[in-house]
């Protein structure tokens, strides 16, 4: 799943005072801890002590570095240039909320930085336990570890630890995608932002697999990209049906019985595409049953790629004609931009749920 979180550095100037300040203390003190952990690339490959299997990463990692400024037209600058080890398997972890009842996630807002449709805390009890306060409350929570999340180039961002976890193509695949990041974010439009990024991530992996001549890995990653297409279209299709179950007239157990029957009808479904594709979608919480967040969080991430794909090939597949184009989109209110990218997409995550309070 691939979940990540804008946890801005910014927080770190921000005062920390009323309400959310434990929020953005905990967020301070976990980027506080990135940044102190960094080590220049160059010198972790220069230690005689660095084990040969992270030497062998890191040299990959800075190769993609390379080509993702040459080739995608993706900032070059400090990013991704520096190492952190951390000690513990994720760097954050994301908790996403939806009410019972309702498909469009929760939002938490901040000065600067806008809003998001996730919150990420650095410490996994702690999310753990902010996800029991939203339960009771009566939402549909999930909570994912995240492996990445990036700074929009306030700080360097350096290859995380928790990132290495990723196969050769997927961790190429996060640094083009975080990169992205820098080059539009949007602040309070989740949707367009994930989309574009992973539009991005899934363009400049195709280029980076074809110029490494892997064609067994460009035929793989080919394949695991249709089946997660179809699985984004599948959620969606699911996530309308609620829509439309939750605008009805039954009552509160009437209708939670039909949200079960619809969430067990997608997990067969879910199942039976990988079954048919030979492709694991990573969907292993499947299994203990499916909710509102878990959809939401699909479509925050995919439900607008394809309009991001179309407005590429509008641009003859040239990136930075592409990054121009979306750029000039962001600057255009909120209804104008999705019209163009996310036609035809259920509520395009985030786009309006309403603000969390702290």
């Amino acid at each position: 799943m691939l979940l990540d979180v804008r946890i801005f550095a910014l927080l770190l100037v921000l005062p920390l005072s009323g309400c959310g300040s434990l929020y953005l203390a905990q967020a301070a003190a976990g980027q506080w801890g990135v940044m102190a952990a960094r080590e220049p690339i160059g010198a972790v490959l220069a230690d005689p002590a660095t084990p040969d299997d992270l030497r062998a990463r890191l040299e990959e990692v800075m190769a993609v570095r390379e080509f993702a400024s040459r080739e995608l037209a993706l900032p070059d600058n400090a990013s991704y240039r520096q190492y952190a080890a951390l000690d513990r398997p994720y760097v954050v972890w994301n908790v996403v909320a939806v009410p019972e009842f309702e498909v469009a996630p929760k939002e938490w807002c901040f000065p600067i930085v806008g809003c998001t449709a996730y919150r990420g805390y650095f410490s996994e009890q702690r999310a753990r336990d902010y996800a029991l306060t939203l339960e009771s409350r009566g939402n549909d929570v999930v909570v994912g570890g995240v492996a990445a999340y990036s700074t929009l180039g306030r700080f360097a961002d350096p290859v995380l630890s928790t990132m290495l976890g990723y196969g050769d193509a997927q961790l190429a695949g996060v640094i083009f995608h975080e990169l992205a990041h820098q080059v539009v974010y949007v602040p309070g439009d989740s949707a367009f932002n994930e989309a574009f990024a992973v539009t991005v991530e899934q363009e400049g992996l195709a280029r980076w697999l074809a110029l490494r001549g892997q064609p067994d890995k460009l035929a793989a990653w080919r394949a695991w990209r249709a089946a997660q297409a179809e699985l984004a279209t599948l959620f969606a299709r699911y996530r309308e049906s609620l829509r439309r179950l939750y605008a009805g007239d039954l009552d509160a157990p009437a209708m939670r019985e039909r949200k079960r029957a619809i969430l067990g009808k997608l997990a067969s479904e879910v199942r039976a595409l990988e079954a048919r594709s030979g492709v694991r979608q990573g969907y292993g919480h499947i299994d203990a049953g499916l909710n509102n967040a878990h959809l939401a969080s699909v479509a925050t991430y995919f439900d607008c790629v394809p309009g991001f794909e179309r407005l590429l090939g509008a641009q003859g597949g040239d990136l930075p004609r592409f990054h121009a184009a979306v750029k000039a989109l962001a600057a255009q209110p909120m209804e104008a931009r999705r019209a163009a990218v996310c036609a035809g997409a259920p509520d395009a995550a985030g786009a309006a749920g309403p603000s969390a309070a702290e």
